[in-house]
């Protein structure tokens, strides 16, 4: 029994509890059989399970098997990548560097490369501004970037391109795995070139994203970060042919790379997206503007201070001197294309040309050709123009080519163009009368002239002026570049002498046969014509035109090829060269070349005019130097109111006054002949030979006179 007063714990919560639970289990089983009864909801149901097990079995097994290829194929990718050290300099050529006579650099050719750099010898500005632009999160991603490709990604199809197209989200790794174009080195039997092969390196699709993100992935495994980050600065393209930013470097700014401040590390970081188009050498403002971008991303990403960023911006980079010129780019051409082609353009190695080049005289040529072709020639006008300027022993001081005096790679019409040379032709005629013993003095008749031509039959040259000079002297024949007695000295020593005088001279173009042969009928380059005047002012030997004096391996000190002359053979006489040089300084003085006068120097020259002038050239000398203009159009074209002493006489001066400035006047090497009795009666009012009476004494009388 209870105690009295002690009341039992009531039993009401359990009752509801066990109560509420029933309910909890009636309306469960309620609902369940309201589901049940519903056929195609159960159906439904069922086949969404089963779905989503098919799904989940399939997914998960694909993704471990996907993870376990990848694996497999980072780890195979892993074992075949060398030691990083080993992939530098990914170059299939080697470079050419070009001194000038005093051992400045002014042109490059080839693939440049500076010299192995590493991530953390090189400028920080530069180290900061390559990972600004190229990859943000370069330090923190396992070699891929799915933020980063993501956003890409997202971008393409904002713009309407597809996933895959324009940008990549490439990080830097991808981008070096690229570079090294998966492991496959170039291989001349695979690609039928170079391009070929960049081309397919860069190729893009989705197969080649899935090996480069392994072979990426491989890199991250087997190299640290700074490792890749050099191999990349290594071997990045920056445009202009340099390899590497220590190429880049020297290149543009004449500097090592370690050297380099915000805005040119930002100019360098730049090109990367586009090196061709970005590069400085091709559009300086553009390249200025895309640095200035990067200069922003370094400022947002916090290696640039408020300060920094605006100092960079404030003083853009600009180019080195040497690569501002660009002077001497046909001068450059010419030298790579005469030298050995497995030292120049096809070399493995990197090389080091010295050459005759003379920084002075190329712009003092490039500066004539600029201003004449400014202020002197109309406006539209497609004439082109060439200069040369050498030394009295072959070795060319300047090189013009056409009117773009920059250009690189183009025609160069000192060295391509084969054109008749008219008049500058007939320094050689009298070259082999005075060798053959006639002198300045010697008379000879100017006056109607025919010739029976075999083949061709009868050929009656004309002179320019339409009339004729009666006797006169070998000189004054020259002086006022008269055509008649030209021939008639020509069919005295002969023609094959004449001939053997030009070609041994170094003009080794083809030489016609007939008599027209000393009017100039002929073709030569200007570059032949201007070697084979130095041969007349050095005192008669021959003269090969040279522009490389030192070849050889970058860092060797013995030279693979070397030259100091280009003075060969003696052709004519010393006094007879003499001669020739006083009749040539008359045309300077007092006939058609009057407007190539230096004041105060001595000059000679002769001036040469084709038919229908087509081609007009000057060339003359002083003691100095040599030099030789052609004008014309390359389709032929006839000029319009240019002569030989026009315009081609008048760039020769701009070029030879601003070449001699600072030059002390040194006096031709000549004879001045004895004063002698002035010429006879010019016979230009005398009876000509009957053209319709006995061929030979219309020979005979028209060499000696009637």
């Amino acid at each position: 029994m209870g105690k009295p007063g002690r009341r039992k714990p009531p039993l009401a919560a359990p009752k509801r509890a066990r109560t509420g639970g029933g309910r909890a289990r009636k309306s469960t089983r309620r609902t369940a059989r309201k589901r049940s009864r519903n056929p195609v909801v159960r159906l439904l149901r069922a086949v969404l399970g089963a779905v989503w097990r098919l799904i989940w079995g399939i997914g998960w097994r694909t993704g471990v098997a996907s993870l376990i290829i990848t694996g497999l194929a980072v780890a195979y990718t892993y074992t075949t990548l060398p030691a990083y050290q080993t992939l530098m300099d990914g170059r299939a050529r080697g470079s050419v560097t070009l001194l000038d006579r005093d051992g400045e650099v002014f042109a490059w050719r080839g693939h440049q490369f500076g010299g192995i750099v590493s991530a953390d010898t090189v400028s920080p500005h530069l180290r900061d501004a390559v990972i600004a632009t190229e990859d943000r999160r370069f330090h923190y991603h396992p070699g891929v970037d799915p933020i980063g490709i993501a956003s890409a990604i997202r971008i393409n199809l904002s713009e309407g391109r597809g996933p895959l197209s324009g940008n990549g989200g490439s990080t830097i790794t991808q981008q070096t795995a690229k570079l090294l174009c998966f492991g496959e080195e170039y291989d001349e039997a695979r690609w039928d070139s170079e391009a070929d092969y960049v081309s397919y390196c860069r190729r893009s699709s989705l197969w080649r994203k899935v090996r480069e993100a392994v072979f990426a992935l491989a890199m991250e495994a087997k190299y640290t970060k700074e490792q890749i980050l050099t191999i990349y600065l290594n071997r990045a393209y920056l445009g202009a042919g340099a390899y590497g930013v220590e190429a880049a470097a020297q290149r543009y700014f004449g500097k090592s790379a370690a050297g380099l401040d915000a805005a040119e590390a930002a100019m360098i970081a730049g090109l990367l997206t586009a090196p061709s188009t970005l590069a400085p050498t091709a559009n300086l403002e553009r390249s200025q503007n895309r640095a200035s971008v990067v200069i922003g991303l370094m400022r947002r990403q916090g290696y640039l201070n408020a300060a920094e960023a605006e100092a960079a911006l404030a003083r853009p980079a600009r180019l080195s001197e040497a690569a501002e010129q660009q002077a001497g780019g046909y001068f450059a051409d010419w030298v790579m294309g005469s030298g050995p082609e497995f030292l120049t353009r096809d070399t493995t190695e990197d090389v080091v040309i010295r050459t005759t080049l003379d920084a002075r005289i190329q712009r003092a040529a490039e500066e004539a050709m600029t201003n004449v072709f400014a202020d002197k020639v109309r406006e539209g006008s497609k004439a082109q123009a060439a200069i040369v300027v050498m030394s009295a022993d072959g070795a060319v001081r300047a090189m013009v080519g056409g009117r773009d005096t920059t250009a690189i790679g183009a025609f160069n019409r000192a060295i391509m163009a084969k054109r008749q040379t008219g008049s500058a032709f007939k320094p050689f005629v009298y070259a082999t009368a005075l060798e053959l013993g006639l002198d300045p003095g010697t008379v000879v008749v100017d006056e109607p002239y025919c010739l029976e031509i075999p083949g061709s039959g009868r050929w009656c040259p004309e002179n320019y002026s339409r009339d004729y000079k009666g006797r006169v002297t070998l000189t004054q024949a020259l002086t006022h570049s008269i055509n008649i007695p030209a021939v008639k000295v020509a069919m005295r020593v002969g023609l094959d002498k004449v001939r053997r005088v030009a070609d041994d001279f170094g003009i080794e173009s083809d030489l016609a046969d007939g008599p027209a042969l000393a009017l100039g009928a002929s073709e030569s380059t200007l570059l032949e014509m201007t070697g084979a005047y130095a041969g007349i002012l050095n005192g008669g030997s021959s003269v090969t035109p040279f522009g490389m004096t030192d070849l050889r391996l970058m860092g060797e000190d013995t030279p693979l090829m070397n030259r100091e002359s280009g003075i060969g053979e003696r052709v004519i006489r010393e006094s007879a060269a003499r001669d020739l040089v006083y009749m040539m300084s008359r045309v300077v003085e007092a006939g058609t070349g009057q407007r190539a006068r230096l004041p105060g120097r001595e000059a000679a020259g002769k001036t040469g005019t084709t038919q229908a002038a087509r081609d007009a050239w000057f060339l003359g000398f002083t003691a100095d130097y040599v030099a030789g203009v052609w004008m014309g159009y390359d389709d032929n074209t006839p000029l319009t109111g240019v002569t030989g002493g026009g315009l081609p006489a008048e760039i020769w001066h701009e070029t030879m006054a601003r070449v001699h400035e600072g030059l002390p006047a040194s006096p031709l090497p000549m004879q001045r002949p004895a004063p002698r009795d002035p010429p006879p009666e010019p016979l230009s009012r005398r009876r000509a030979p009957d053209p319709g009476g006995n061929p030979i004494e219309n020979i005979l009388r028209s060499l000696f006179g009637n």
